[in-house]
Formats: structure tokens, C-alpha cells, sequence
């Protein structure tokens, strides 16, 4: 087959969207595809790239890839991490990509067989929509996310002080501005939706989400999980007894909104007071880094804050801990999706403290991998720890986590049910043409 890849995210850039889209592409070639990627010059996480990546990277530029693809690099919009600039630069990427795309296969023997467009960012589906509809080539829509969800849902509002009986009224012009934020959502919701229901297969990431879109009236939705190249992770070990006094927690990832973090810090304020010797380690990048690091100061809890690490340090991050935290708001898509990391995670066995609900609640315990808590609860993860603190069995290294990747989300799986979805979209478009 000849594939057409439309991603925002891209190596040389390290993320869960491009450990994904490498692994997999590294397969597809091995087993004889072409893969042509469209992708911006590499600008994530910082919103600029640097001076050699635009040298070696620059707009337009037709590059061959690690693993012998095709890389279209498009133009990109510098932003910072609020969602007005990120997503003009999406806007910005993916109507290049379409300019781009257009030109480069004028020829009809040089088309792709199958577009596959992945959100974020969600414009990438509006140009694979196009193209697979000018070119009359199918167009899987790969939702790695509960997207629109996740970008349409309002979370709960913070609570209103009992002093304040009567909480002052919003200003007109914030009435205004929330008025179209909720019409802009909205339509989001709808454009997306409507591309999905147009795309010859969506791919989603977990079950629940698929179920979902099948109630909106997406019959075709399949299931790739996010995964693991358990080759490339190793099982950690357990550390030697009397290795350390204090109990080490990691948090490796983004720190946004989205993650709910300010219960760990909480947490870990609350046990240092009462004795318990601890240590709470953030590693990673995202708008609340700051916050958190102040909350720590505030609270004197026992929270180091650091930047992002390129990924060939995370291994030394993992033979540090005792457990590793994957967080997430109480909000409904979040019971609909899987942290990527938490797969890498299992790989490595190390216990993993769960502030999770859903589908990522249900794969931790099914796997053994660690101890569930309900979102944002600061008392039992209080509880937890406290137990942890006081019997390091409940931290032992478990080979059952790695041994579920193994038989559920290890990269060779993962790649063989993708391209199988593949080929049956290919082949029913050339059954529709004949």
C-alpha cells in the first residue's frame, strides 16, 4: 500500500503522538508499505524550533525518514501554550499541508491508496477529509484522543466560597466572551463529528471511546491502542533493602489542567507533617509547572519540580522511584481515554499509584499493576501512601504489568492490527470504485 500520514506531531520531536506514529511507520516500511508523512518542521513542545531544526528541517523541505518514509515538512506558526496560538498554528500547518499535498500528487499513479489524518490537531482531519474526497482514496480518521470531547467539555466549575452567599456577577463582556466560546465549541463538536462520520474507518485508541462515537452513529470504529516497544523498555528492579529511608513517588509527563496534579502536592504536604518521610519527584513540562512548584513552596511539601529530560534519561527517573503517579480529572472523556505513558509504565513493572477512572482505571487493575484511587482524592491517596511508607512490599516490582503489554499493547501487535484495518479499507474503496 501506499499510506498518506497528516500529523501535527513528528520526530525528530519526542511525544506520545510521535513514539506512536514512529513505531508503527518503522513496521509498516518493514513489511513493504510506502509511507509518505506530512508533518510540520519540528517546533513541539516549545512552539518554536530551534535554529538547527529549522536549518535542517526547513518548510517545504522532502526528507527521507529514520525508517525510509517520506517527510513533507510544512510551515508552522510560532505560539505559546495557550489554545488561541496553538491552534492558529494548527490552522496555519494544515492548510499548508493541503497546498502541499495538492501539488506534490497532481499525478494519479502517485496518489496514496489510504490517508490516515490523526488529532490532535483536529484541522489535520479537515484536510484528510479534502484530499481523500478530491482524490476519491479513503480517509481513516485516527482519534488518539476522546477529541472533540476533550476540547469541547467544560470541566466542573471551581466551588463558590461559603462567605460569599451572593458570588459576584460576571461582567458583561465575560457573559460575551463564554456565550461564544460555548457557540465556537459547539461547532467544533459538530465539524468534527461530521468528518468522522465521512471517514471510510475512525481509529480510536480505547474501547469506551469507540463505543461512544457507535452511539453517535459512527458504525466503523476500531480499536489500536497506544503501546510499548518492550524490546526498547526494561522490567526495573526492586531496590535493595535499606536502599533509601523515604518513599519515593515520580510523576513523569505533561503538567497541565488536564492532569489534576495540585492533589499529589497536597498529599505529600499532608504526610510530611505527619512524619512520614517521602519524597515526590515531577519531571516533565505543561502550564501548571510553576503553579505546582509554588503550591510545594507554599505548603512545604516534600515536591521537586524539574523540566522535561530527553527520553534516554527517563530509564534513570525509574530506577529512582518506588511508584509512578499517572493522574486525571474527575471529567467524563477522561473515562473514556488511556494516558499514553501509562503503557510504558506497565512495561517497566515499577507499582503505579492510579488517580484514574474508566478504561485506564480497568487496565491497572487488570493488570496488577498497582493501586486505583478515585480522581482528585486527597485523602486516600494520603491513605495509600502512608501504607507504602510503612511496608515497601506494597511497592514490589510486578512482571504481570509488562507481561499484559506483552499480550495487549506491545508495538508488533499493535502495528499488525493497524494494518489490517488498513487493507480492509483499502479494499472495500477499490470494490466501491469498481
Amino acid at each position: 500500500m501506499k499510506i498518506l500520514l497528516i500529523t501535527h506531531y513528528y520526530a525528530p520531536e519526542f511525544g506520545a503522538p510521535q513514539r506512536r506514529w514512529s513505531a508503527l511507520i518503522q513496521r509498516f516500511i518493514a513489511a513493504g508499505h510506502q509511507v509518505t508523512v506530512s508533518a510540520p518542521v519540528p517546533h513541539y513542545p516549545r512552539g518554536l524550533p530551534t535554529a538547527r531544526e529549522r536549518r535542517e528541517h526547513p518548510i517545504g523541505a522532502v526528507e527521507r525518514g529514520e525508517y525510509g518514509e517520506t517527510v513533507l515538512r510544512t510551515a508552522y506558526l510560532p505560539h505559546r501554550a495557550d489554545i488561541i496560538s496553538r491552534t492558529a498554528d494548527h490552522l496555519v500547518a494544515s492548510a499548508d499541508a493541503a497546498c502541499r499535498l495538492a501539488l506534490r500528487f497532481q499525478r494519479r499513479d502517485h496518489r496514496p491508496d489510504v490517508i490516515v489524518a490523526t488529532a490532535p490537531a483536529i484541522p489535520s482531519l479537515m484536510v484528510g477529509s479534502l484530499l481523500a474526497a478530491m482524490w476519491r482514496v479513503p480517509l481513516v480518521a485516527e482519534m488518539r484522543d476522546a477529541w472533540p470531547d476533550l476540547v469541547t467539555h467544560v470541566g466542573p466549575s471551581a466551588a463558590v466560597p461559603k462567605e460569599l452567599a451572593h458570588p459576584p456577577r460576571p461582567s458583561t463582556a465575560k457573559r460575551a466572551l463564554g456565550l461564544a466560546v460555548g457557540i465556537a465549541k459547539g461547532q467544533v463538536h459538530r465539524a468534527v463529528t461530521s468528518w468522522q462520520r465521512g471517514a471510510a474507518e475512525v481509529v480510536t485508541t480505547t474501547q469506551r471511546f469507540a463505543d461512544v462515537l457507535q452511539m453517535r452513529g459512527i458504525a466503523l470504529a476500531e480499536v489500536v491502542r497506544n503501546g510499548s516497544d518492550l524490546s526498547r523498555v526494561q522490567l526495573q528492579h526492586d531496590h535493595p533493602a535499606g536502599d533509601h529511608e523515604e518513599l519515593r513517588c515520580l510523576y513523569l509527563g505533561n503538567m497541565g489542567r488536564s492532569q489534576g496534579l495540585q492533589t499529589v502536592v497536597r498529599a505529600a504536604a499532608q504526610l510530611h507533617a505527619e512524619g512520614v518521610k517521602l519524597h515526590v519527584r515531577m519531571v516533565g513540562h505543561g502550564v501548571e509547572a510553576g503553579a505546582l512548584a509554588d503550591l510545594a513552596k507554599e505548603l512545604r511539601a516534600p515536591v521537586s519540580v524539574h523540566e522535561r529530560i530527553p527520553h534516554h534519561s527517563v530509564a534513570d527517573e525509574y530506577a529512582w522511584a518506588d511508584t509512578v503517579i499517572v493522574s486525571l480529572r474527575d471529567w467524563e472523556p477522561f473515562a473514556w481515554t488511556i494516558p499514553s505513558k501509562l503503557y510504558e509504565l506497565l512495561a517497566v513493572g515499577r507499582h503505579i499509584t492510579a488517580l484514574l477512572a474508566g478504561e485506564a482505571a480497568d487496565v491497572v487493575r487488570e493488570s496488577g499493576a498497582g493501586d486505583v484511587l478515585p480522581p482528585g482524592d486527597t485523602d486516600a491517596l494520603v491513605e495509600l501512601w502512608r501504607q507504602c511508607a510503612a511496608d515497601r512490599e506494597r511497592v514490589r516490582v510486578r512482571s504481570s504489568s509488562r507481561d499484559w503489554v506483552a499480550a495487549h499493547a506491545d508495538d508488533d501487535l499493535l502495528a499488525q492490527r493497524y494494518l489490517q484495518i488498513l487493507h480492509k479499507v483499502v479494499e472495500r474503496g477499490r470494490s466501491g470504485r469498481r
